[in-house]
């Protein structure tokens, strides 16, 4: 018998055959509804004369007023549970382990990427520096016939260089001359060693972002080009791009490659607006690498909206896949938690509202844009969806 609410008392537990080593605990609630622990602590084995093959165990019922470590710290487990606990320590020390060692690998890479594209933008800027002119060209004046001449004057200045001492090679102005051509975002230049060098630059809202760079180079002017070194995130599939492109359609494949890039600044740009202009109404905002998935939820209203994201291809600047759901809040009043007769009573495990509105939104318009158009449509949707269970 418990002696009061916060007290101690006996049971009796059969004992299986086994001597019994420990009991678990766990959280029981009294009647003012408030959380409370029991602890078990087995008293020395002893049998019952009425009972055989029991054993007398104390108990004790902690105040709620203690902390639940402080309960959980008195709780004894099973043997088995020892056994799944030190197998979770295990894998967690060793996912503890693996990213160590994952974010030293990314600290040496982001050095040597970082001294990569120092070394590749000086290069860039001399041979900029060094140019006799530079030609913009639009539309159909960016061709394959055009790329074809830019290969073979890297290879021509190579050959003229690798053969400066022969005195019967003539070094015309032809030859000598140094273009660079701009092609929209891209800036195609003639580095030294009979290689071909891309600059991307990327843009948000009309401001410049980061700039990037990829070098191409082949043995000789019929043989294939390669891509020798870049500064491309590793998550943008330049080598899958360059396999399916580069042999077959060069100029198509330095288009993709900055229309990939485009892209991922566009995802990653807009996904840092809307943390910078509405952080206080996201509860929880996740993305990937390559902001090609992105999830958040809207907390700041009396329902809990959830918004997924996915871009089916990491060209796409508007999410492909969208799902716009609002939850409600338990002992919410909110629309949504109306059960389907539309009794106003809460359902037991109220259902969740697909926004249609939000949805299309996020479909048409930018990420920022789209929020703000989900926010403000956000309550007479909701009494909308209201109306619509009440009547159904």
């Amino acid at each position: 018998m418990c002696h009061g609410l916060y007290g101690s008392g006996r049971v009796y537990l059969k004992n299986h055959g086994d001597p019994l080593r420990s009991v678990r605990s766990g959280p029981v609630q009294d009647h003012t509804t408030r959380m409370i622990y029991i602890v078990l602590e087995p008293t020395p084995l002893q049998t019952d004369a009425t009972a055989p093959g029991s054993c007398l165990v104390d108990f004790q019922i902690v105040s709620p007023r203690r902390s639940e470590a402080t309960a959980m710290a008195e709780t004894s487990f099973l043997p088995e549970d020892d056994f799944r606990l030190e197998a979770t320590r295990s894998r967690f020390s060793k996912v503890l382990k693996k990213h160590a060692e994952l974010s030293e690998r990314l600290s040496s890479c982001r050095d040597s990427d970082k001294s990569v594209f120092e070394r590749l933008q000086k290069e860039f800027d001399s041979a900029r520096a060094s140019q006799s002119q530079e030609i913009h060209l639009d539309g159909e004046e960016w061709n394959d016939g055009l790329l074809a001449t830019i290969r073979e004057r890297v290879h021509m200045e190579a050959d003229r260089k690798a053969m400066a001492g022969d005195t019967t090679i003539s070094s015309g102005t032809y030859i000598q001359e140094k273009i660079t051509y701009k092609v929209g975002n891209k800036v195609i230049c003639c580095l030294e060693g009979a290689r071909i060098g891309i600059q991307y630059e990327t843009f948000f809202a009309g401001e410049p972002c980061e700039l990037y760079h990829m070098v191409l180079e082949s043995k000789s002017f019929l043989e294939r080009m390669t891509v020798l070194e870049h500064t491309i995130p590793f998550f943008i599939p330049v080598r899958d791009t360059e396999n399916d492109l580069l042999s077959s359609n060069a100029m198509k494949f330095i288009d993709r490659v900055g229309e990939l890039l485009q892209a991922y600044v566009d995802r990653r740009e807009q996904v840092r607006l809307i943390k910078e202009l509405y952080g206080n109404q996201i509860g929880e905002l996740y993305h990937s690498l390559p902001f090609n998935m992105v999830e958040f939820v809207l907390d700041d209203f009396e329902c809990k909206v959830t918004v997924t994201l996915r871009y089916e291809d990491l060209s796409c600047v508007l999410p492909t896949r969208i799902r716009v759901l609002a939850w409600p809040r338990k002992n919410s009043t909110s629309p949504v938690s109306m059960n389907r007769r539309g009794n106003g009573v809460s359902g037991s495990h109220p259902s969740p509202a697909r926004l249609s509105y939000a949805e299309e939104a996020l479909r048409s318009m930018s990420l920022p844009e789209a929020f703000a158009e989900i926010v403000l449509n956000l309550p007479p949707a909701l009494q909308q969806l209201y109306q619509q269970r009440c009547i159904s």
